[in-house]
Parts: structure tokens; sequence; C-alpha cells
């Protein structure tokens, strides 16, 4: 949950009506801030430099559009902006063989029957974990589109990069998720056999 520091950075100039909707999306934006920083400390800094951008120039935002994307976008920037220069970044390849690689995981994922079982368990703890785990790079992707619900060309706006790496970030995101996933119910005793390391 965030705290009540961002809430002071909201002028009184701003209208009420962008008020409501920017503090109605901060859990949002907490979220997405906490998977980029994996620490909820540093996420509750990027949200409270987020709001007092983002309610330092309310007046560029364009009622019409989505205020949530808007907020990504500046709260990715930030993000950006406070990273320690030099910081590694995760390589990715945009290519077909990903999403080939992709679909082939997902049957294999069906085949052995751990959708169903998988269904019968309580996976907040593991995709917690499993999104932690991942590189930034795919776990920005996967919060926007899997749990944020944003559409591929709003993801790609916010990260700044093609829609075809965001599909390609998704699709590799999605199967590492697959994997922690598979594993999880192994620890769990749902799969009797450890299935071969292609098939997750």
């Amino acid at each position: 949950m965030v705290t009540d520091a961002p809430r002071a950075a909201v002028r009184p100039s701003a209208p009420p009506a962008f008020t409501d909707a920017a503090i109605a999306g901060m859990d949002d934006v907490y979220r997405f801030a906490r998977s980029l920083t994996r620490d909820p400390s540093d996420a509750e800094d990027v949200v409270q430099d987020t709001y007092l951008r983002a309610f330092r120039s309310w007046h560029t935002f364009q009622p019409e559009t989505d205020i949530r994307r808007w907020l990504f976008t500046i709260a990715r920037n930030v993000f950006l902006r406070s990273r320690e220069r030099g910081q590694r970044e995760v390589a990715v390849d945009d290519d077909q063989s990903a999403l080939a690689d992709a679909a082939q995981a997902q049957e294999a994922w069906v085949r052995g029957g751990l959708d169903s079982i998988l269904d019968r368990t309580d996976l907040g703890p593991s995709i917690t974990a499993a999104l932690a785990e991942l590189p930034e790079s795919f776990r920005a992707v996967v919060v926007l589109v899997d749990i944020e619900d944003q559409p591929y060309e709003a993801a790609a706006e916010v990260l700044g990069i093609p829609i075809g790496t965001v599909r390609s970030r998704l699709f590799r995101g999605r199967k590492l998720m697959q994997h922690s996933l598979a594993q999880h119910a192994r620890d769990a005793g749902l799969l009797s056999a450890s299935p071969s390391r292609s098939s997750v």
C-alpha cells in the first residue's frame, strides 16, 4: 500500500477531476514502480517523485487520454533517471524465434496439465516471487500488459520501445513466469515428474 507522502504533492491549482483521477491511479502506479525497483521504499520514492512531477505539469495532460498511461510514463522516466549510471541492461533479441519458442512452451504447458493443476492452487505468493525474479525489461512489460491491462500500444509508449519489442519481451517474460510456476507446482508436490527444460 502506498503511503500518504505522495498525496502532499497535490497542488490546489490542479482541477478536481484531474486530482481525483490521478489519486485513483496511485496504487497502480505504485505497483508499476515496485515492479521496476523491486524495493517497497524505492518504489514509494518513485511514486512520490512521479506525483510531484505530474501535479507540477498537470496542464500538459490531455483529458481524453488514459491518465494511468501518462503516470506510468512519468514513473518510468523517474526510475530511469534515478538508476545508477552504468547499471547493466538486459540484452533482448526481438526475433520471430522468440514467438515460436513461447508458443511451443504454452502448448507443452497445456499438454502437461499444468493449467488445471495451478487453477486449484493459491498462486499469489508464487506469482509475486516469479515477478520479482524477472529481469527488469521483461518485468515492466508483464506488469503493464498482464497486471495493469494496458494494450501493447500503451506499453510501448510508456516504455519507449517498439510494439514488436513489447510482444517479444512479453512472451519471454511469460515463459520465465511459466517456468517459475511449474517449479512451484513441483515443489508443492502437484507434479510427480519434472518435465524437461524445453517443455516449460
